[in-house]
């Protein structure tokens, strides 16, 4: 067997199908199946999805659930109630999608629910694990299955000994004065993504990572990865934002209008709903009654940007593409996406970026 000095990093890439809409699939499972005890060398490994509805959680997170399916299921079950499926979104309204042909909309899945509770309940699209024997890693897929179209699902890995940091950069970022609002950081002239780029190439790094974060001073706004849809951003994303509670309340109203869709609710549906799917969330957690019901009443009190599990930082993969050299991994549709639910003083943000070389 290879010693871990011997072999300096592997990088793998996997793909597999969902057997439903929602799944969670062990990727350690995945690879040893396919290739063995491959990983047996490393101390570490980043997973990377290349999806807007499919990714990991943290590491600390997933151990709070036990690594387990029955903890796992009713966390993420808590914010597909909180984002019913077809339940109205703008993005949902293929129509209006301009950028989508007559033929992508005949085929285009109706998923903002899905997208809105990737954001929300704090799915990654890169995450990096301390290496455990026969810990599992869960892909977790929230929009995996589309009628009776099976989606193909990519993942990365890269399994490896030890990182070091090479290089950090600060950069200042204008942003609206709209109270609630988003950028997409992948356009060429925030100059976010050029920067990591440079950074990249001037280090030499093949593999590794780079990390983009709010500066410490800045407050409420939020990072993720998504699809950066007009729609989906400045509509549907924007009023949860805005009211959770009139979001739920809309939602409820249309289901009261179709019974078919879910059997007859209380006119109280939106908050009995919002206390009921935290209630999942504090079970899954193992957090106590009384923690239950002090988050409750902190949440009825608050914006849904205090209690959706929006990130302060997230993690781009850096790999080789093949012949073309490294690059800074990201999926068709992946696009990290800075969130604000207020206003910053002077109209700018500071983002902070680390490259990380897995050695």
């Amino acid at each position: 067997m290879a010693t871990r000095a011997a072999i300096p990093s592997i990088d793998l890439a996997l793909d597999f199908e969902p057997r439903s809409r929602y799944d969670a699939i062990d990727v350690n499972v995945q690879i040893r199946e396919r290739y063995g005890d491959v990983l047996a060398p490393f101390g570490r490994a980043a997973y990377c999805s290349l999806h807007t509805t499919a990714g990991y959680l943290d590491q600390s997170l997933s151990a709070r659930l036990d690594h387990r399916r029955e903890r796992l299921d009713p966390f993420i079950r808590a914010f597909q109630v909180l984002f019913p499926a077809g339940a109205g979104y703008r993005h949902d309204r293929l129509e209006e999608r301009r950028e989508l042909s007559e033929e992508q909309r005949r085929i285009e899945p109706r998923n903002a629910d899905s997208h809105l509770a990737f954001i929300a309940s704090g799915l990654r699209n890169c995450v990096t694990y301390v290496r455990r024997p026969d810990e599992p890693v869960y892909f977790m897929d929230l929009d995996g299955v589309s009628g009776d179209i099976v989606r193909r699902r990519q993942t990365r890995v890269i399994a490896f000994n030890r990182e070091r940091v090479v290089a950090r950069a600060r950069i200042a970022l204008p942003v609206s004065g709209h109270p609630i609002d988003s950028l997409n950081l992948a356009d060429p002239r925030c100059g976010v993504m050029p920067l990591g780029e440079e950074l990249m190439t001037a280090h030499g790094i093949s593999r590794g990572r780079l990390d983009i974060g709010l500066d410490p001073t800045e407050r409420d706004a939020g990072v993720t990865v998504n699809e950066y849809e007009t729609l989906l951003m400045r509509h549907d994303l924007a009023e949860v934002l805005a009211d959770p509670l009139r979001f739920l309340a809309r939602q409820g109203r249309r289901m009261l209008q179709e019974p078919r869709v879910i059997a007859a609710k209380s006119l109280g549906y939106a908050k009995y709903d919002l206390v009921h799917l935290l209630n999942e969330l504090m079970d899954a957690l193992c957090v106590s009654e009384s923690a239950v019901e002090r988050l409750v009443a902190r949440v009825m009190a608050l914006p849904a940007s205090r209690f959706l599990r929006l990130k302060r930082g997230i993690s781009l993969l850096v790999a080789d593409r093949g012949s073309g050299g490294p690059t800074i991994v990201r999926g068709t549709y992946q696009s990290p996406i800075l969130i604000q639910w207020s206003a910053p003083p002077g109209r700018t943000r500071v983002l902070q970026l680390t490259l990380t070389e897995f050695v």
